[in-house]
């Protein structure tokens, strides 16, 4: 059956495909029975002269890198330098300013990319920023998770929907709130960002550091809900790496399984082995794929066709993804701001 609907995928999907404006959204869906476009290491200025240029592209996610420097207590954003920033964010405030500042800036700037950006676009559609923490939080340093969400809620505010949102105050954990499909509605998320945090390949690759980003904001979060704050909280904690069934038996002590409800991982990975997916639409998680462009068979990981995005599109959705992500930023925002129905 996987491999006859692989093909219905790969011939009908341009039929099957709702292409979404970039400052549009669906009219009823609720943010988890979708399947929307992101684009990997937006913050490169190969792919985006400037980050508000990212945000005009119509992608649903969009990816930033971020490195802990503990010696000058900043936020950097750069693919591989740890105590210099890299990157297509401008020092840029206000919306007038867009588009012409000088760029390599800390994350804060880019967040106040973000923040002038919404200015001019306040219905615009519900991003997910994916930050990779490439060497993990330092909160000895001054860096971690509390100092993660000051920033953000300093700069992007009442903008951003938070774990505390999904729980609405009826539900005791983020687990419990999405097998109840508690997620808001596509159009209810107009003019919202959310926040996914991944432990970085620096932070996984040190072997000396075994307290990882995401369990480190799982704790976090699960501390914040047992003292009665967990509305300061700003982000969600992914689990990272493709896997067959629950990833989070294996990964973290039962305290904090219930606050991981986004998952990421490489889409051929998850659907060239034949994991079965359903486990994540079943329970209404957020299931981001990477590489999608990986996927039996491969196409362009830079630009392919219209026609070949709708047909991975509409392939994955099929394998329950919510989000799938490629280096596709050459195309236009009627490709990359599509949307369609979520298996």
């Amino acid at each position: 059956m996987r491999v006859v609907r692989r093909l219905a995928a790969l011939v009908g999907a341009a039929a099957l495909l709702t292409a979404v404006p970039a400052d549009a959204q669906a009219a009823s869906p609720k943010f988890s029975e979708t399947t929307a476009i992101g684009t990997h290491n937006a913050y490169d200025k190969a792919k985006y002269t400037y980050f508000a240029q990212a945000l005009d592209s119509g992608a649903s996610l969009l990816e930033l890198d971020v490195y802990t420097d503990s010696l000058t207590k900043r936020w950097r954003v750069s693919h591989s330098n740890p105590f210099g920033d890299n990157n297509n964010c401008e020092a840029a405030k206000t919306p007038g300013e867009l588009y012409s500042k000088s760029r390599n800036q800390d994350l804060g700037s880019c967040l106040d990319n973000i923040a002038a950006w919404h200015q001019l676009h306040p219905d615009h559609r519900p991003i997910v920023f994916k930050v990779e923490m490439k060497n993990g939080f330092n909160a000895r340093g001054g860096l971690g998770p509390n100092e993660f969400d000051t920033l953000v809620r300093q700069k992007l505010g009442s903008m951003v929907y938070k774990p505390s949102d999904l729980l609405g105050g009826t539900y005791t954990s983020l687990d419990a709130a999405a097998k109840a499909n508690a997620w808001p509605s596509r159009d209810a998320l107009t003019g919202k960002v959310l926040f996914e945090l991944i432990p970085g390949t620096v932070e996984q690759a040190n072997p000396f550091d075994h307290y990882w980003t995401d369990q480190e904001y799982g704790d976090h979060l699960r501390d914040l809900s047992a003292a009665g704050t967990l509305s300061s909280a700003q982000a969600f904690p992914c689990v990272l790496g493709a896997a067959n069934g629950d990833p989070r038996t294996s990964r973290y002590d039962a305290s904090i399984r219930p606050w991981f409800v986004f998952f990421d991982g490489d889409a051929a990975t998850y659907v060239n082995n034949g994991y079965d997916t359903s486990f994540y639409s079943k329970n209404h998680y957020i299931l981001i794929t990477t590489d999608a462009a990986g996927v039996t068979p491969a196409i362009s990981s830079t630009n392919p066709t219209d026609a070949e995005v709708a047909a991975r599109l509409s392939l994955l959705a099929g394998d329950h993804a919510s989000l799938i992500t490629s280096d596709w930023s050459a195309k236009p925002a009627s490709v990359l701001g599509s949307v369609v129905t979520r298996s």
